[in-house]
């Protein structure tokens, strides 16, 4: 996948601003997991969803399935007749998951190419979901409107994040839950950031470190946040907050892909969980109890 890289430091630009080059950067490079353009079938035909869910399921599978893909994290027994938002569908593996367990899904994304493509797919396998073309900064649902939020890898690229938090305390009930995935400041993709750009390419010299990692991630904005510090964020808005840290085969073993495949062989399983969980790319986060 071609990536637009042009790029001006946040601070400059207004929250408006910020959420339009969002909107603009995600429907010109939607979220597929084909950064190298290796799938060449038409988008959005069946053979197509298929080949860009093994990659995406493929890259989670050290922390997210136990009997089913994302059952270990994702509480799919208890979907069943839940009102449940996701904030940011993209492709709709996730919207698919949940409304095959029975749940009423209201999926949304800032993008017209998520919404298409989130259709198309429930359209193929014969599900129902509403899926909306709105800013999760400011949902267009009533308080309390929902009794489960899930949301995989979006809210850090927002230009605000601590509001769509607020938002989902908001449109939760007052038993309901959320569970959320963040980039993790900690992380491996961090670190080699630090070493490779920060430090080697001399990039301290010309901007901040977070500035080197917005650069280095996918997006046209991203923060990366330390995984008390968005602990703290929710904690501001529900009552029980827990986290952990997951991440994939690449940050277990921070190696190229060729010599990783290597590697990969001969290291024990048990080893590549306990790594993944120590710096892993991702912060997960459970709440519940909004206030």
């Amino acid at each position: 996948m071609a990536m637009d890289r042009s790029y001006k430091r946040s601070e400059e630009l207004s929250s408006v601003e910020v959420q339009r080059g969002n909107s603009v950067w995600w429907t010109r490079n939607p979220m597929a997991y084909d950064w190298t353009a290796k799938i060449k079938l038409p988008r959005f035909s069946p053979g197509w969803y298929e080949a860009i869910d093994a990659a995406f399921l493929s890259g989670s599978r050290l922390f997210a399935p136990l009997q089913q893909p994302f059952d270990r994290i994702l509480p799919i027994p208890e979907l069943r007749g839940a009102r449940v938002l996701e904030i940011g569908c993209g492709m709709g593996l996730h919207t698919q998951t949940m409304a095959a367990a029975g749940a009423e899904v209201t999926a949304i994304d800032l993008t017209s190419t998520a919404v298409e493509a989130t259709f198309r797919r429930l359209a193929l396998r014969g599900l129902r979901a509403h899926v909306l073309q709105c800013d999760a900064e400011n949902l267009p649902f009533m308080a309390g409107a929902f009794d489960f939020v899930w949301s995989w890898g979006v809210i850090h690229h927002s230009s605000r994040t601590a509001r769509i938090v607020r938002e989902i305390a908001r449109v939760l009930n007052k038993t309901g839950a959320c569970r959320v995935m963040v980039y993790n400041r900690e992380g491996m993709p961090a670190r080699i950031c630090f070493i490779r750009d920060y430090v080697l390419k001399g990039g301290f010299l010309g901007q901040s470190f977070e500035e080197t990692l917005y650069r280095s991630s996918d997006g046209f904005s991203a923060r990366f946040y330390v995984r008390e510090q968005f602990e703290d964020i929710f904690r501001a808005f529900f009552k029980d907050v827990s986290s952990e840290v997951c991440g994939q085969e690449s940050d277990a073993i921070p190696l190229p892909s060729p010599l990783r495949r290597w590697v990969l062989a001969v290291v024990p399983e048990k080893y590549l969980h306990k790594a993944q969980a120590k710096r892993g790319a991702f912060i997960f986060i459970r709440a519940s109890g909004p206030d």
